[in-house]
């Protein structure tokens, strides 16, 4: 007669985990195929480069228009007519490539407008227009 080994409870009771990983998998992929990558919508910012090249300051043409359309430039008024040789001169004296245009809240647009136009045109490459915040 043979005797039939008794073996413990442990050994016999074993999950096969192959269909629970099979639908893991797929709910992944499904997951993945359906995702929907969408680039949102804005601005470009130029943000400016790191650059320690220089170590003098470039000194900034400082142009003002107050209120009244009176404009100003580094101490000295200056009718909007000849704003361009103004900036011609100043930039023979003082070579740089960036002005700022400092205008009261109350100046009409079209006076700032003309004036970073002529500075552009004259040939200063960044014109910056300070706020007051």
């Amino acid at each position: 007669m043979k005797r039939k080994k008794h073996t413990s409870g442990d050994d016999e009771a074993q999950v096969d985990m192959t269909p629970m990983l099979d639908i893991v998998f797929i709910m992944l992929i499904f997951f993945i195929v359906t995702t929907s990558f969408v680039k949102e919508k804005g601005l470009d910012v130029n943000r400016p480069e790191n650059k320690n090249a220089s170590n003098q300051p470039s000194k900034s043409l400082s142009i003002r228009i107050d209120e009244t359309g009176t404009i100003v430039m580094n101490g000295r008024e200056v009718d909007i007519r000849r704003v361009i040789a103004n900036i011609q001169t100043y930039l023979a004296e003082n070579p740089t490539d960036t002005a700022a245009i400092q205008a009261h809240e109350n100046t009409e647009h079209g006076v700032v407008v003309e004036v970073m136009n002529q500075a552009k045109e004259a040939g200063i490459n960044k014109v910056s227009v300070l706020v007051k915040s």
